[in-house]
């Protein structure tokens, strides 16, 4: 089983940075904000963590595009097994 964990990652911080990217733009301005001087931290962190999860999910991606490829290795013809 080839599975890069890159790209299910990718799509868990990219679902994440949308979901919080959209919640800070929404409550833009409002008193929610007065502890922490009026900054925005959901749509900062949000827009952090989109940017993460689709460099993620790109280089996944093409990691398992260069696999696919890549030549299969051929098997080893000296008659010893390899493994356990």
């Amino acid at each position: 089983m080839n599975l890069d964990l890159r790209i299910p990652m990718g799509m868990m911080f990219t679902l994440v940075g949308v979901i919080l990217s959209v919640y800070g733009w929404a409550t833009r301005g409002s008193a929610l904000y007065a502890r922490t001087g009026n900054v925005d931290v959901n749509l900062g962190w949000g827009l952090v963590l989109l940017v993460f999860g689709v460099v993620l999910f790109v280089l996944g991606r093409r990691g398992e595009r260069r696999a696919r490829m890549r030549p299969p290795k051929p098997p080893a013809t000296d008659g010893r097994r390899r493994g356990h």
